[in-house]
């Protein structure tokens, strides 16, 4: 039986047949949760039972269905208590999102969508799940997806009560406010119990306080009472703010041995209990012999889960701007003017994809302040308030917009790399934007010069990481990055640097992965990141001028991607040596060797970079005592060919 959906609150109380109906879902439910766990003898058994009614009652009244899932135009619904995953399975069966049988007998299997924590690619699932506490920022970029594409639709974010005390909620919690968010809506599973004990033990937390204090407005409601979740849902979607309902539940509720007890938090209830469950819940005894003597068999599942693509952006572009060789300006403006012109060029116009900009108290200096003031409706000021400001972003791009965060190196990914993971595990498509990267942020000293970025995001399996060399080349790689889908990361330093004439060229165009050669020459050849082309370019030209040394360079603007004909061709010179102003352990120097192991390819090597957290003072005085300078790339050159 699959339970009709009601697909909004038209009507003033739901039926007798109604909650029969739901009630016996929720017996269902129950019973197919449990012998998921049971079978994979793992999972979250008690806090899924808390949260049954809870969740048939948001994907009830909800304008989610199987038909609309993999439209933007619906609801959205967030599972931030992710680890609850075996009753929303339970409870998407009953809507008719997936097959119970598939769901209980691969539960927690590999190759299974009905993964440990919820994951998008079960169709009814808009979020994956990570840590406690990041739902919420997902929900509100969702929100803020649905008012850019001026949808009137409402999102739902379902919670635990232990994850209250994260940071990130609060953050999350005043972005909505701060924005007038009035189409989401947080429910919490509040049966006041954790992994260690009751919640108020483990940590002190006011739990109403905290959301009122932050401007939200706050209802209580019974938890496993439909009409009274129906009428706490209802009232939150008559008000113009965000709105949580505090549903108070019993932990593992009618669970027998797991009822108001932390124990079975984390762990399956054995056997012995799970029959006395089953059976006081009037289910199938032999089912769990059936889901066992399956997973015995050890068949590979089949795969159900949905492909989850991000989106492809429908924008108008204008022309390239052009900066000549006699004028130095920096990466980061050369980006701003891309990002201000793409924004006027598609501001509110019908059919084309809404560019969200989301700014954590640095616009001037990250050279977001133009954008804003050409498209004020679309600039998002979220605080100093970077772990919230990473999900949303990701999750407003996984709604339907062109999502782009700018920050500094350091708080932009270095603070928040888990966030950015969870990006990418949703497969989100946000655009990260990092300035005062590197050693370029010389004065601030070692705390925030963000050497590390390329080895973080080496970490992850879909970010594309761009580092330009020149404005010029930024302007290429920045529209790129705007219509190309996928999350990417544009990292940039601060300071002025020289046009390369062969960027100012026209006949240049950017290609993602390309090692651009600059300078050519038998001698040895350099691979130079980003803006520290600048210096490898005038140790060449330097070398040449007054020894005679002829030396390659190329410019690695894409350091996750190895050029492999460049490389090949860089290992017939005498040596390569990797320069950069990055972590020398994680950045382009591995990524170039293991692609020369890879390859079978021979020469000698040396590799120039940051070595250990650097000073504070001027930048080339950083840079010059990390060896990191036309000199010094000259003494390694001449070092190189004696031996």
């Amino acid at each position: 039986m699959t339970l009709k959906n009601l697909n909004g609150l038209n009507f003033n109380k739901l039926s007798e047949n109604q909650i029969t109906e739901l009630e016996q879902a929720a017996k269902r439910a129950r019973i197919n949760s449990l012998t998921m766990i049971q079978g994979a003898n793992s999972g979250h058994p008690a806090g899924a039972f808390s949260s049954i009614e809870m969740l048939l009652s948001v994907y009830g009244l909800a304008n989610l269905t199987p038909e609309n899932a993999d439209s933007f135009d619906r609801d959205n619904i967030i599972i931030s208590h992710g680890h609850v995953s075996a009753g929303v399975y339970a409870v998407l069966a009953e809507y008719g999102f997936v097959d119970i049988e598939d769901a209980v007998k691969n539960f927690r299997r590999c190759k299974s969508a009905f993964q440990g924590h919820v994951v998008r690619e079960v169709p009814g699932i808009d979020w994956s799940t990570g840590n406690l506490g990041q739902g919420l920022s997902a929900g509100v970029g969702y929100a803020l997806a649905q008012r850019a594409r001026n949808y009137k639709g409402h999102v739902y974010v379902l919670t635990g009560d232990g994850g209250q005390t994260k940071g990130q909620l609060a953050e999350a919690r005043r972005v909505a406010v701060n924005e007038k968010l009035n189409n989401i809506t947080a429910l919490i599973d509040l049966n006041e119990h954790q992994i260690c004990g009751d919640i108020n033990d483990v940590m002190h937390c006011n739990i109403k306080a905290l959301w009122e204090a932050d401007g939200w407005y706050y209802i209580e409601c019974n938890g496993h009472d439909f009409n009274e979740l129906f009428d706490a849902i209802k009232k939150a979607r008559e008000l113009d703010s965000p709105c949580v309902i505090a549903c108070k539940t019993v932990m593992g509720k009618f669970g027998g041995v797991m009822e108001n007890t932390s124990e079975y938090h984390g762990k399956a209830t054995g056997e012995k209990n799970y029959y006395d469950i089953i059976k006081s819940l009037g289910g199938d005894e032999n089912l769990l012999a059936s889901v066992n003597d399956y997973r015995k068999k050890n068949l590979i599942p089949e795969y159900h889960g949905r492909l989850i693509k991000p989106i492809e952006p429908v924008l108008e572009f204008g022309e390239r701007f052009r900066y000549s060789p006699d004028i130095k300006t920096d990466n980061r403006s050369a980006f701003g003017n891309v990002l201000t012109q793409t924004g006027e060029l598609n501001y509110k116009k019908t059919n084309h994809t809404p560019i969200l900009v989301f700014d954590c108290d640095l616009a001037p200096s990250v050279m977001t302040a133009n954008f804003k003031k050409s498209c004020p409706d679309n600039f998002i000021q979220c605080g100093i308030q970077e772990h919230a400001t990473a999900t949303i972003s990701g999750a407003a791009a996984a709604g339907g917009t062109l999502s782009l965060w700018a920050d500094f190196g350091m708080f932009g990914l270095d603070e928040a790399y888990n966030q950015h993971r969870l990006n990418d595990i949703n497969n989100a498509g946000n655009k990260l934007v990092l300035t005062h990267t590197g050693l370029d942020v010389g004065e601030d000293g070692e705390t925030h010069q963000c050497i590390d970025y390329v080895g973080l995001m080496r970490n992850m399996f879909g970010w594309k990481i761009l580092v330009p060399a020149d404005p010029n080349q930024t302007d290429l790689i920045t529209r790129w990055m705007l219509k190309t889908p996928g999350c990417m990361c544009l990292a940039m330093g601060r300071s002025k640097v020289d046009v390369i004439p062969e960027f100012y060229d026209e006949d240049y165009k950017f290609e993602y992965g390309k090692a651009v050669k600059l300078r050519s020459g038998k001698s040895g050849s350099i691979f130079a990141l980003g803006y520290m082309t600048q210096t490898a370019l005038k140790a060449a030209d330097k070398l040449k001028a007054e020894s005679n040394i002829d030396v390659s360079v190329y410019c690695v603007s894409c350091p996750l991607e190895a050029d492999i004909e460049a490389i090949t061709e860089a290992a017939e010179t005498n040596f390569i040596i990797t320069l950069e102003d990055h972590h020398v352990r994680t950045g382009i120097a591995p990524v170039i060797a293991m692609a020369m192991a890879e390859n079978n390819l021979h020469t000698k090597f040396k590799k120039l970079g940051v070595s250990h957290y650097g000073l504070s003072g001027s930048s080339q005085e950083v840079r010059k005592f990390m060896g990191l300078t036309v000199d010094g790339v000259i003494e390694n050159v001449n070092e190189l060919l004696r031996k």
